[in-house]
């Protein structure tokens, strides 16, 4: 009986001075058993000020967090214990969600609208194609005459940053969703983003940055053969999306990528799957907008398991590929901490 309070005493001072010292590093801690000072990730961030000075971090113990958040204030950092043991999850159609909302705010798992957000060591998953049996029908609200179709791999977001998202820093996160659009970070005029050691998985288009896009050893998995990832760089020329020493793989057949609008992709020392399609990124010919920029998709030292396909063998002739680092892709508008 005594070992057993002996036990639980220490148990309990380890829990007061791991808070204690999370505090002092000027950290809010969320923890789904209470051992935290909060229970949920939302109340966390709904607990800090809508502006500060310095990044403020919210660390999150171990635990499967079963809600969506909503971040609109700045220089806020979501930091798990562990990647693949703090999970996020929601279960969301952007086609139901749309029924009775006006936009795509809400849509996603992680929804961003704010600068100088960082996210660190944590699953985001959208479990709905997953989970769904099948195709279904729904009525909505706004239209109670009609039945909309919402396919299992649809579009579902597991993260969807919206304007005026910029200088997003992403680093040791999984995103996983089975339909279209898995990670969505959206500000064509000003969106930065930076991506480092994750694991994307979806459907069609599932990385999909508008503006500046930088992503280094990511592993990316394609359940969709139209295409794995997608640019909109039309707000300017300049404007690019950056893929270096990743990895490519998923269903047999997938496409590495197409774009719809204008767009600008530099692939550098990256490997594909053997079973991926014979199919170079391309420009839809249905798409609305013209493209006046001309085709630019940039690849260097880029193999194939099982032998090269044409297409993705080296064109950079404009720029030395070891100029191309994240400076380089957001034209020395911001300096990356990493």
């Amino acid at each position: 009986m005594k070992t057993k309070i002996f036990i639980l005493f220490l148990l309990l001072l380890f829990t007061f001075f791991g808070q204690t010292l999370a505090q002092n590093k000027g950290e809010i801690v969320v923890a789904k058993d209470g051992s935290g000072n909060f229970k949920s990730i939302q109340e966390a961030v709904n607990s800090l000020p809508q502006t500060a000075d310095k990044q403020r971090v919210i660390f999150i113990k171990k635990g499967i967090y079963q809600e969506k958040v909503f971040i609109e204030k700045e220089k806020v950092t979501l930091k798990g214990e562990k990647e693949n043991e703090v999970k996020i999850i929601i279960s969301e159609a952007r086609d139901i969600w749309r029924c009775e909302h006006p936009d795509d705010w809400g849509a996603a798992v992680l929804n961003l609208k704010a600068n100088d957000i960082t996210l660190e060591n944590l699953t985001v998953i959208n479990e709905y194609g997953f989970s769904a049996k099948g195709d279904s029908l729904v009525k909505c609200s706004n239209d109670t005459t009609k039945q909309k179709v919402i396919k299992t791999d649809g579009h579902q977001f597991a993260l969807r940053a919206m304007p005026p998202t910029t200088r997003l820093i992403v680093k040791n996160c999984t995103f996983r969703s089975l339909g279209g659009d898995t990670v969505s970070p959206w500000d064509t005029a000003n969106g930065m983003y930076y991506f480092k050691d994750c694991t994307m998985e979806g459907g069609v288009d599932f990385y999909c940055p508008r503006g500046w896009a930088y992503a280094e050893n990511c592993k990316f998995i394609c359940h969709n053969k139209n295409a794995a990832i997608w640019h909109d760089g039309s707000q300017s020329q300049a404007c690019k999306t950056v893929l270096k020493n990743c990895t490519f793989e998923g269903d047999d057949g997938f496409k590495l990528g197409r774009y719809h609008r204008e767009a600008q992709f530099y692939l550098l020392n990256c490997t594909f799957a053997e079973n991926m399609a014979d199919a170079a990124i391309y420009w839809v010919t249905t798409a609305p907008s013209p493209v006046s920029w001309g085709e630019r998709v940039y690849y260097y030292n880029c193999h194939r398991k099982g032998g090269d396909f044409s297409w993705h063998k080296n064109n950079l002739q404009h720029i030395n590929p070891k100029k191309i680092n994240a400076s380089w892709t957001f034209d020395g508008k911001w300096n990356v901490s990493k």
